[in-house]
């Protein structure tokens, strides 16, 4: 034979009759059961020939035709049999294969031609056991193999969990001769230019043949590291009923069901049978399911991340493969959030759609609403409604609500949205004053979401941020005291803003001409933007806002809001004196009331030159600016905070804005866990 064959090697074709003693029988009605699927299937079995004169083996693949007798018919699957050869040669035996076991079969013949052979099928036959993983075949995988500077390309030709054989065409057959057995090597599979696997393995046989080879190689490691450790990983659940994974095998095309022993929001744990096993360490899963009912499903990429043999307490062999959640869609996340959070506790919700009056309600009842907010709220009360109409009863993936509600009343509700292009802001933090274990509920809700779905590229979130009032004591005591207990500003950072209201003026206001001017912003002034940034702070907040240079973000998003109804655009602007920089000022517009204190909706003012850049500039500015804003109170955080005292700007608040970097969300859980445990104590 000339070329490595699916399913069977050469070497164990050798003396197989000398080991059908004491195996497995098949009588003829089975085999013409077996050999009629293979013909179903468009399988082949192999016809071996033993030369007569030397004792070699010459073995053939041939495609069964349909059975119903004691005989069948087989034609030559892609091989023109000369009748010189054939004389030459005498049938020795025929084999089947699975991938795990071999059928044996020594018939008589009736006769054979250069188109096929008919062969007497015998009373019995007999089924080796030749492996104990079964072995699968596969098509069209393309393999990538570099080993001290050696890169072959191959194909794979079959696969087990355990191991895998790649044949390679003759053209590189000298490379292929110069692979070391005993070295180890890269290997990488793939399907068109989607990389399936890829992987460091030792070889286990090098096969060569008169044009092409051979290898059969193991992966060297049964686990893979695709994210970073972390010490408080998503929580597992073990769910009943359990949902199964069902998804198409990228090597073999062949839909695989398992059954889910336990989900978290990050991945899951599934059972395999070990002779049968199919997920290699390392193999990506374009496209998985998780079914919980036939109408109940979600999507997802995945990757196997480990494989573990044991024992079953009744003995039995048993694989359990660990299976990591490599991108979901953002609105799946929200229904598999929702589902674990709910088996987790029935009064956790997630997304879930409420009464608008009952949250209303709620929100000026917990004091959320207080008077002097609901003041700035009243004349665009409206607005605020038909916003949370959209929120809450449309579910945008832009925005997430996590609620405890118990018999229907709600006790406890945090909201974030995604409102910078990688970062998302919590906010609308608030929780009944029976309980103050109620707050820190939400809070670990929203936790758990961001622990579990922050490294999904889908999610875009590389940062959360939230703007509190620092002499409010329950962010102050939380996002405050996170600060202080990472101690990296790069890792988690506090930058507080001064507040006010810039009233709309009837008459339009001027920048003296010749001191100061304002541009549009370009790159060289968010360079001086960062400078100053990072002399003062050293903090996240430019990159959580999009403030870094070299980068246009946020048009991309903007089209997302605007798809699902909402507002949302930003403008840069540089007021300059002379040619210098003295203050960058964001313009953002969103819809009234997307966040309650319209922080959403406002203007943010840095100032780079504090004694050179007097008040009346600034005001002066804001108001030429005003028009991007239909309401008449357009709100203003100015940074830093100590320029408004230092200068006398009348402000109404301080706001502080804290942002996570996702990096380090151990820190966040470590600090939150002492917390309860305080509070608990």
């Amino acid at each position: 034979m000339e070329t490595p064959q699916r399913g069977a090697d050469q070497a164990e074709m050798a003396g197989l009759g000398d080991r059908a003693e004491n195996k497995r029988r098949i009588n003829r009605k089975q085999l013409v059961n077996i050999l009629n699927y293979l013909s179903f299937q468009d399988g082949s079995l192999l016809v071996c020939f033993e030369h007569v004169r030397y004792g070699t083996l010459l073995s053939l693949p041939a495609k069964p035709r349909p059975c119903s007798g004691d005989k069948i018919e087989c034609l030559w699957s892609g091989t023109i049999l000369s009748p010189r050869r054939l004389t030459a040669h005498r049938l020795h035996h025929i084999l089947i294969s699975d991938g795990k076991v071999l059928i044996l079969i020594q018939p008589t013949v009736e006769w054979a031609d250069e188109r096929g052979i008919c062969f007497l099928i015998p009373e019995s036959c007999c089924e080796l056991n030749m492996r104990k993983v079964r072995r699968h075949p596969s098509e069209n995988i393309r393999v990538e193999f570099v080993q001290n500077g050696v890169f072959l390309v191959g194909e794979l030709l079959d696969f087990n969990a355990v191991s895998f054989r790649v044949g390679f065409p003759s053209e590189p057959l000298k490379l292929f001769r110069s692979v070391d057995s005993e070295a180890a090597a890269a290997v990488v599979f793939r399907s068109g230019q989607e990389v399936l696997y890829s992987g460091e393995c030792r070889i286990i046989r090098k096969e060569h043949f008169r044009k092409t080879g051979a290898l059969v190689l193991t992966p060297i490691h049964n686990q893979i590291r695709r994210f970073k450790p972390k010490e408080f990983r998503s929580s597992r659940q073990i769910l009943s009923p359990a949902p199964n994974c069902v998804f198409q095998h990228p090597l073999t095309g062949r839909t695989v069901s398992l059954p889910v022993v336990n989900l978290s929001g990050s991945g899951f744990l599934v059972e395999e049978h070990y002779e049968s096993s199919v997920l290699l360490p390392g193999l990506i899963i374009p496209h998985l399911e998780m079914t919980f009912a036939p109408t109940f499903h979600l999507s997802c990429k995945a990757q196997v991340i480990y494989r573990n043999v044991g024992k079953t307490p009744e003995g039995e062999i048993d694989v359990k493969c660990g299976i990591a959640i490599l991108d979901m869609d953002i609105q799946e996340q929200a229904t598999l959030s929702a589902f674990l959070h709910h088996s987790m506790n029935l009064k956790s919700h997630v997304c879930n759609k409420v009464d608008l009056d009952d949250l209303w309600h709620f929100f000026f009842e917990a004091g959320f609403v207080y008077p002097k907010k609901y003041a700035l709220m009243h004349a665009e009360k409206e607005k605020f409604r038909e916003t949370y109409k959209k929120l809450y009863m449309q579910n945008p993936h832009i925005a997430r609500h996590f609620i405890y509600q118990d018999k229907g009343a709600i006790q406890g509700h945090i909201a974030m949205v995604r409102f910078y292009e990688n970062t998302w802001l919590i906010h609308h933090h608030a929780a009944s004053k029976s309980s103050a274990m109620i707050g820190l509920s939400v809070l670990n809700q929203v936790g758990r979401y961001i622990n579990d779905f922050h490294s999904l590229r889908s999610t875009h979130m590389d940062f959360v941020a939230c703007y509190f009032r620092p002499d409010n004591k329950f962010p102050r005591r939380v996002f405050g005291g996170c600060v202080t207990a990472i101690k990296d500003p790069k890792g988690c950072s506090l930058d507080t803003f001064a507040y006010f209201h810039l009233s709309k003026s009837p008459l339009p206001w001027s920048i003296p001409e010749g001191i100061h001017c304002i541009v549009e912003t370009d790159n060289e002034d968010l360079l001086e933007l960062e400078s100053f940034y990072e002399h003062i702070s050293g903090g996240l907040m430019l990159q959580a806002l999009d403030l870094e240079p070299q980068r246009n973000p946020g048009a991309s998003l903007d089209k997302e809001y605007e798809k699902l109804g909402f507002k949302r655009a930003r403008y840069l602007f540089t007021l300059k004196i002379g040619n210098s920089v003295a203050a960058i000022i964001m313009v953002i517009i969103s819809d009234v009331g997307l966040n309650l204190s319209n922080l959403t909706n406002c203007v943010h003012v840095f100032v780079l030159d504090a004694e050179n850049l007097p008040p009346v500039t600034i005001q002066s500015a804001l108001s030429m600016l005003s028009g991007y804003y239909n309401q008449e109170d357009i709100p203003v955080l100015l940074y830093p905070s100590d320029y408004a005292a230092k200068h006398s700007l009348p402000y109404e608040k301080l706001y502080s804005l804290w942002v996570l970097n996702m990096h380090h969300t151990d820190h966040y859980f470590r600090f939150i866990e002492d917390l309860v445990g305080k509070n608990h104590g």
